[in-house]
């Protein structure tokens, strides 16, 4: 009886934590790491750098398995969008930020360390962009893991 007992409570605690874990990312206006415009849905994810990534279906995560490098910027972009990492330095130079150079960048706000980086990435289009502030290279300069609740 104690066994059963034990099994309950551990099965709730699994569920109840699988449930926080579902409800404290929002998945509204974020979408696929590899079909880009597809919104992103909680049943379709992976683990990635002590977080998840999402997807639009159950082919995605199977391409992005095969390929993560091909998709590693969408997946970094993402991780911030979603707020499962907050930038902590500027992604180009690694200094120190400052608020009054924030700029969007994919749809997340963004700052840096001096107008010069803020210039670099402005004048940059489309997946240069990207790449300059969510590449690995550049997150591993400028973002880390946010504190979970």
């Amino acid at each position: 009886m104690k066994r059963r007992s034990v099994a309950a409570l551990v099965a709730v605690a699994v569920l109840a934590s699988g449930l926080y874990a579902a409800d404290a990312v929002d998945l509204k206006g974020i979408n696929c790491v590899v079909a880009g415009k597809k919104p992103a849905k909680a049943a379709n994810s992976v683990d990635y750098k002590e977080g998840k990534v999402y997807f639009c279906c159950q082919n995605c995560p199977k391409a992005f398995a095969k390929d993560t490098a091909k998709f590693a910027t969408s997946a970094n972009k993402q991780l911030v969008a979603t707020k499962q990492y907050k930038e902590v330095k500027c992604p180009l130079s690694g200094q120190d930020l400052n608020p009054e150079t924030a700029i969007d960048v994919g749809g997340v706000k963004v700052c840096f360390c001096c107008n010069k980086c803020k210039g670099k990435v402005s004048k940059a289009e489309g997946d240069e962009q990207l790449n300059l502030v969510f590449s690995d290279e550049a997150f591993k300069k400028g973002f880390e893991v946010a504190k979970k609740k």
